[in-house]
């Protein structure tokens, strides 16, 4: 005889099975690794240091085409921006109002292109900076930017468009990379030499910190929520930390091969330190989670040629690729239940 179940009797067995499931069957798979997406650039012309605006559009600049580019990822559609002549745009951020803000690198001039009318204001720099590299938002209507080969870092006062510029101490330092940690203090990396630099927002005074070996050539870098301070050494193949509070270095290294290039970094959700190896052919990112000090995944990126700069943008790693791509890393929402070790 088939038993008969009372409407309570099967609302009390249901709530039973739910309690029973698997406790992960809820969650993120713990075996989700990062997955890596390529999309060629159609205009090609060395695509580089992307970010994403306020509606998820992607955008980027076209080094060697003189353009500037964007990405929706949902249509996969690629818009090109013309630039005036000489541009050659080296990189590029955007602000709230979703205005793209992108550095001139050779017509000495940083640029604001309103997407929506495609016009463009132009501010010049003064006489012997020629050549802005790297911008990072400061305080409202702020832009720091580095001057490789002019040897200076620069503020430029969007309001008023006036330019401060502060020389490094060291000749031909070459200011490459540069962040702002929480406090507001300026980091800069100078890759002609074996230091860091810094700024203080309220006196604007530069101070450099030499490196343990003097064949560091330190390139671009990431700040973690400690404040430490996370650089790639182009010139030893490694990452390494400089813990401001103890004025300590510690280096780890990326690669066994003695010329692997790190270059363009980004540090994710999860913890993890990116570095792009360009010395190895095709290109490889190697993952460095900063809490174990110690490399936890590597991935290759098909294209080849030179990835330069990375950012991060939600559970994303996007970056250009020299040979004509704009490419996505999809990361975990959280760490793997055991880190990858790809070398065992």
């Amino acid at each position: 005889m088939t038993p008969r179940h009372t409407p309570f009797f099967t609302l009390l067995t249901l709530l039973l099975t739910l309690c029973l499931l698997p406790s992960g069957s809820a969650q993120a798979n713990p075996s989700e690794e990062p997955a890596l997406s390529e999309w060629r650039v159609p205009w090609g012309g060395r695509p580089r240091d992307p970010a994403v605006a306020p509606d998820g559009k992607v955008w980027f600049c076209g080094q060697a085409g003189n353009y500037l580019g964007r990405f929706d990822p949902h249509t996969e559609a690629f818009t090109r921006f013309e630039l005036p002549e000489g541009t050659h745009p080296h990189n590029l951020i955007i602000d709230e109002a979703g205005t793209v803000w992108y550095a001139g690198n050779q017509n000495a001039h940083i640029g604001a292109l309103d997407p929506a009318s495609g016009q463009i204001r132009q501010y010049p720099l003064p006489a012997g900076v020629t050549d802005p590299h790297t911008l990072i938002f400061g305080e409202p209507n702020q832009i720091w930017f580095t001057a490789q080969w002019s040897n200076v870092v620069g503020l430029l006062e969007t309001d008023s468009g006036k330019v401060t510029v502060y020389p490094m101490p060291t000749p031909q330092a070459r200011p490459y990379g540069i962040k702002r940690d929480r406090e507001g203090t300026v980091w800069v990396v100078l890759l002609g030499t074996h230091k860091l630099a810094k700024i203080r927002p309220e006196s604007f005074e530069v101070t450099e910190i030499p490196l343990p070996h003097v064949d560091a050539r330190p390139r671009r870098l990431e700040i973690d929520p400690r404040g430490d301070i996370w650089y790639a050494d182009y010139g030893r193949s490694t990452l390494g930390r400089y813990q401001p509070a103890r004025r300590k270095v510690t280096e780890f290294p990326l690669s066994p091969q003695p010329h692997s290039l790190p270059y363009g970094t980004a540090l994710d959700h999860l913890g993890w330190v990116w570095v792009a190896l360009t010395g190895e052919k095709p290109n490889v990112l190697v993952a460095f989670d900063t809490a174990e000090t110690r490399i936890v995944y590597r991935l290759g990126v098909p294209s080849g040629g030179a990835v330069r700069y990375m950012i991060h943008h939600g559970q994303n790693l996007w970056f250009g690729v020299d040979t004509g791509y704009l490419a996505r890393v999809t990361l975990p929402s959280s760490a793997p239940a055991s880190n990858l070790h790809p070398s065992e």
